[in-house]
């Protein structure tokens, strides 16, 4: 069982693992003399060919390139190409068909399925290893298990990433210990930036890989991941993050939450206008196997100030001898990394870019802003202004304390108690009404619910209007005059109707004579057109005032607008039962 073949072969399959750890020495810088003396010298061998377009160390091997690499080492690759092994894979291209012909017929490798072998998928480490275990006529399932991780691991490869965060989720602390190793650190960090508090996720790795999980995260979602955990424990993992990665995610802590500069990532593409096409091209090329938003390449210039961006698209289709000038977009809209997010946001949705890129003040690109980012951006604020309308002085979370949310809520509650009171007193001025005239008491709730209901509709077109920070004092005026005409047609309308429908029920149920039944509901009437008249004036004025002294106009909130029309619908419709009904008409 556990025979090994020759030792040459053991050496040099170690000398084809360290050649799968090339790129990962080799990433991010050009490569040495040194690393191509062992390319050339493993080609002289044999054993390592390259492509048309060189050696390639960059890349990582592919799973038919690594069984190619191996029966290459076994000095098969003759026999192999002559006798053309059959396999059952269809997914196989002609040129590595004897390579995985042979490794399946000697039981060197497998398929990711009955059919499928996972051509052009990367070799894993367990699977490469699991080859090399093969070779040396180690039995799977007896001597070791890796494969089985390895099946796992392609399995779960066809799964969205946001699909396997719903799934850790359900799964115990132990499970997801297991499974971790499995996905391995580039996967788990994708998988991380999909769920909403990664903290408990994070605390059950070692800080060492949770620190390279942060690392292989966009820099915004890596913040996002940190914001929750405590600062001791944050500063233990940004302290063992790699340079680029802690820089980065210094930077974005630096900004405030409210600031745009928080929301952005450095997961971007950036060029120097001075390239020419080709120049660009390699550029892009270079940059795309660490930063994935290539849809739109940022140019810069000679002192890295932003300079305009170019659609990928546009690039691809240029000549050679094009030039790179007639391709940027100078005009190109962005940010600053300190506006305020509810100051931009409606004008970051109004572009419908993919990405804008944000700056300093300086004029320099520090990160882009993408349409992901905006949408999760746009979600926070609509959450926030529903908190506002609900009386909230901001949004509350679902794990939230008893005694955070009582301290959001308790500020408003207090202010709205004393105008609650203070309607109240005034319904009990007009008891007399109520003791003369028992019946107006059951179209209260009424006129103060349309009038609610005005108020709040005028509220929410004004604060969609105040957005725009160049409204001037005519266009304000404008809206008010407009929302009053509404009101007035609204009210008028309806008062036409109650005059009808409430006459009516007056008179067949609750017994009164035609006449007197119409003069209630045309009081009522009155006091609708009067009320959704002052309501909408309310509903305007309000948040106007609240800009007008930089609160946020929001904070006019529903509860507010509500219970001041209350007070004014009280005064109305009893005033006018008191004036008209009884005084005028001696109803009761």
């Amino acid at each position: 069982m556990k025979r090994i073949y020759k030792s040459c072969v053991a050496v040099l399959l170690l000398l084809a693992m360290l050649l799968s750890c090339v790129p990962a020495l080799a990433a991010g810088s050009s490569h040495s003399y040194t690393t191509l003396q062992k390319a050339e010298a493993l080609k002289t061998l044999g054993l390592f060919q390259g492509t048309n377009k060189g050696f390639e160390l960059e890349k990582t091997l592919t799973r038919e390139q690594a069984i190619t690499l191996i029966v290459r080492l076994l000095g098969a690759e003759a026999e192999a190409k002559e006798k053309n092994p059959a396999h059952p894979f269809t997914d196989v291209l002609a040129w590595a068909s004897p390579y995985v012909g042979y490794g399946y017929q000697n039981a060197l490798v497998k398929g990711v399925s009955e059919t499928l072998f996972g051509y052009g998928k990367l070799v894993t480490e367990a699977q490469f290893l699991t080859m090399v275990l093969r070779l040396l006529q180690y039995e799977d399932d007896t001597d070791f298990t890796w494969n089985k991780s390895a099946e796992l691991a392609e399995k779960l490869s066809d799964y969205h990433e946001n699909d396997l965060a719903d799934a850790l989720t359900a799964l115990t602390p132990d499970e997801r210990q297991k499974l971790y190793p499995v996905l391995g650190i580039e996967r788990v960090a994708e998988i991380f930036s999909y769920l909403d508090d990664a903290e408990p996720y994070l605390k059950e790795l070692p800080s060492e890989k949770a620190a390279k999980v942060v690392s292989n995260m966009d820099s915004d979602d890596a913040v996002d991941a940190l914001d929750d955990l405590e600062e001791e424990d944050k500063a233990k993992i940004v302290g063992q993050l790699d340079r680029d990665s802690a820089e980065d995610v210094r930077m974005l802590l630096s900004y405030g939450e409210d600031e745009i500069g928080s929301s952005m990532t450095t997961n971007y593409i950036s060029i120097r206008k001075d390239m020419t096409i080709r120049q660009a091209m390699s550029e892009l090329v270079k940059q795309a196997g660490e930063n994935d938003n290539i849809s739109t390449l940022y140019v810069v210039d000679e002192n890295d100030k932003f300079y305009g961006a170019i659609d990928l698209k546009d690039l691809i289709i240029a000549r050679a001898d094009d030039r790179l000038e007639k391709l940027i977009a100078r005009s190109y809209p962005y940010v600053t990394d300190h506006e305020k997010i509810s100051d931009c946001i409606d004008r970051i949705v109004d572009y419908a870019e993919r990405s804008l890129p944000v700056l300093n003040d300086a004029g320099k690109l520090v990160g882009i802003i993408t349409s992901s980012d905006v949408v999760e951006l746009v979600d926070d604020e609509m959450g926030d202004d529903y908190a506002k309308l609900g009386g909230l002085t901001s949004e509350e979370d679902l794990n939230e304390g008893v005694f955070e949310s009582v301290k959001k809520r308790l500020p408003w509650l207090v202010a709205l108690l004393f105008l609650g009171m203070l309607v109240s007193s005034v319904v009990g001025a007009f008891e007399s009404v109520v003791a003369v005239l028992p019946i107006v008491i059951c179209f209260q709730s009424m006129v103060l619910d349309m009038a609610g209901n005005v108020g709040t509709q005028s509220l929410a077109v004004t604060i969609r209007v105040l957005v725009d920070e160049n409204l001037t004092t005519a266009k304000k005026l404008q809206l008010l005059w407009k929302e009053m005409r509404v009101g007035l047609v609204n009210g008028a309308l309806l008062a036409v109707m109650a005059l009808g429908f409430l006459g009516c029920y007056i008179h067949f149920f609750k017994a009164y004579a035609w006449g007197e039944a119409f003069l209630l509901s045309g009081c009522v009437g009155v006091a609708l057109i009067i009320a959704m008249v002052v309501s909408s004036l309310v509903g305007t004025v309000i948040p106007m005032l609240f800009h007008k002294i930089h609160i946020d106009p929001a904070v006019a909130s529903g509860p507010l607008i509500t219970t001041i029309n209350d007070l004014v619908a009280v005064v109305v419709y009893y005033g006018l039962a008191m004036v008209v009904l009884i005084d005028l008409f001696h109803l009761g």
